[in-house]
């Protein structure tokens, strides 16, 4: 019970932290370039209008229902809200991973703070680095696969990349080194799910710079959220240790 409420309260606590740090690395790097990418994603479909009557020959009656159900479908207003929204996703997301982590910690019966980090830049390898090799981050207004079949590429390749670093790095056999290379590579043998023929109105350098800046914010917060969690774990593990003896 002891081990159990060490791993909840150093996740709890290493998550508030870094998923407030994420957030504000993000409104000054991630966050602009996603509201100017919007820009470009509200221009595109006025750009394809044509208010001659001309334009309405030969096509299906207006639907003006459709148009005022995304009038009125919700979404965060700016400013506070979306940043509190914001805020709190990645606050939540943050303690999953945090407890990911310290249950990791826990069974291999704690770490010290080089090891924390190792443990923080692989969740970056595997949760970021690889699958955005096949699935970069992408802008409002880009062109994109299936959302499913996206999913299911992203959480194949988590899951390969995780098993197979576990094998290479947790075990000194030759086969689990041949068996987790394959297990690394094989998502991106396989490939990523892709949308073809499809044009977007983003310039390449303003996706290339999104890319890169939600890359550096994730490996920051990754090596953060290693550290924290590898921290707290130890601090609260030695506290509930000292009570019981």
């Amino acid at each position: 019970m002891s081990i159990f409420r060490s791993i909840v309260f150093s996740a709890v606590l290493s998550g508030l932290i870094g998923g407030a740090a994420v957030t504000v690395l993000q409104y000054f790097s991630t966050v602009p370039l996603i509201l100017k990418a919007e820009t470009y994603e509200h221009q595109a479909p006025e750009a394809g209008v044509k208010p001659t009557g001309e334009s309405t020959k030969g096509h299906a009656p207006h639907n003006h229902a459709s148009h005022e159900h995304e009038a009125t479908a919700w979404k965060p207003a700016e400013g506070l809200q979306r940043n509190g929204l914001t805020a709190a996703a990645n606050i939540l997301t943050a303690i999953g991973f945090s407890l990911l982590l310290a249950g990791f910690y826990a069974m291999r019966g704690g770490v010290d703070r080089h090891e924390a980090l190792l443990w923080g830049l692989s969740g970056f390898v595997v949760f970021t680095a690889a699958p955005g090799l096949g699935l970069p981050p992408e802008l409002p207004g880009a062109p994109v696969a299936a959302l499913g079949a996206r999913q299911l590429w992203w959480t194949m390749t988590a899951l390969a990349t995780a098993l197979g670093m576990g094998l290479i790095f947790l075990h000194r056999a030759v086969w689990a080194t041949v068996l987790g290379f394959c297990l690394v590579v094989s998502p991106h043998l396989v490939g990523a799910p892709q949308h073809a023929g499809a044009h977007s109105d983003v310039p390449d350098a303003l996706s290339h710079q999104f890319v890169v800046s939600v890359t550096i914010t994730s490996l920051l917060f990754w090596a953060l959220l290693g550290c924290l969690t590898g921290v707290f774990f130890h601090r609260f593990s030695a506290r509930s240790s000292g009570a019981s003896s």
